[in-house]
């Protein structure tokens, strides 16, 4: 599997220019925003929204201003979505830091979610970058309406696989595809080439949110996050929901009402966690991970060779293959 620094080395220059960029957006004369943000910047992730960016852009023309600006739109958005789901989930933990709910409790953590959202409002129409902010904010709506989905559909727990590929379409993979949309509409590049890394980053952002699903169910959990937290949290996620489909209808009556009753005992959590393990579910879900990412690699062939293409192609690699 390649490493994200080589993932990253047809655009390095581009992320190096990136940073300083990006940090100017999030200065605040507020003392208390100067240090939350100070402390987002030092515990950042792998970077995976920026770097798809700026590989849709190069992959299809010159990386420009609007490129950048671009970047920094979904890197503010998803911070803040971040800093929000951490507040609505009641999670102590992201990326293995403390979240900012956890340090400096909900109502700021609310505050700066919003802060950031501002920024990304006044970014996008002080540079004049309107196509961009409808391209983000049709993200932020769907994300919004996704969580919404799973919230209304968890209290019954009667996700079908139907179900659970809107809500992840719309929580996880409209962020992802907006990424590469942004990426090429920086560029100016054609109606058809645009559709395509659309396409492209659907099917990454379902198997990004597949691969996540896994990891729920992983004896060593890296992420952050402890194993089973999902069935905690009652979400219905594509193993899971295939086990039950497997199920003998006695077996499937018993796991859903250990998942709506007994949801907070560890030792419960850890039977639907075998359950799930034992019942084929796992390896279900991996299958339609593989499947989504080699559609994404069918399209992405249809450009030409290229440093930045297969850059673009060992990213769809490193998602699946990912420990954390």
């Amino acid at each position: 599997m390649a490493k994200l620094a080589d993932i990253k080395a047809p655009i390095s220059e581009e992320m190096q220019r990136f940073e300083p960029k990006f940090k100017m957006h999030l200065s605040s004369k507020v003392p208390l925003v100067d240090r939350v943000m100070g402390y987002m910047v030092k515990r950042k992730g792998k970077q995976m929204r920026p770097i798809l960016v700026f590989l849709s852009a190069k992959l299809l023309g010159e990386v420009n201003e609007s490129t950048y600006r671009g970047a920094s739109l979904i890197v503010l958005m998803h911070t803040a979505t971040l800093v929000h789901d951490d507040v609505v989930d009641d999670s102590d933990m992201r990326r293995g830091f403390f979240s900012i709910n956890a340090l400096w409790k909900n109502k700021v953590a609310v505050l700066i979610g919003d802060y950031l959202l501002s920024r990304v409002l006044l970014l996008a129409v002080e540079t004049k970058e309107y196509a961009l902010l409808e391209h983000v904010s049709g993200a932020v709506k769907a994300m919004s309406e996704g969580e919404l989905l799973q919230i209304e559909k968890a209290r019954k727990l009667d996700i079908t696989e139907e179900v659970y590929y809107e809500v992840i379409q719309q929580k996880t993979a409209s962020l992802i595809e907006t990424c590469c949309v942004v990426g090429a509409s920086s560029v100016h590049a054609d109606e058809a080439s645009v559709a395509k890394l659309r396409e492209i980053g659907r099917h990454l952002g379902l198997a990004f949110q597949i691969k996540d699903d896994l990891f729920d169910f992983e004896k060593v959990n890296l992420t952050g996050k402890p194993a089973g937290i999902d069935i905690k949290e009652q979400k219905m996620t594509l193993p899971l929901i295939h086990a039950l489909t497997e199920a003998t209808p006695k077996q499937r009556k018993y796991i859903i009402r250990t998942i709506k009753k007994h949801h907070d005992r560890p030792k419960k959590v850890q039977e639907v966690v075998d359950f799930v393990r034992h019942s084929g579910g796992l390896d279900y879900a991996r299958l339609r991970m593989e499947e989504h990412i080699t559609k994404a690699k069918d399209l992405l062939y249809t450009f030409p060779g290229s440093d930045v293409r297969d850059s673009f192609e060992s990213l769809l690699e490193f998602t699946v293959a990912r420990k954390k």
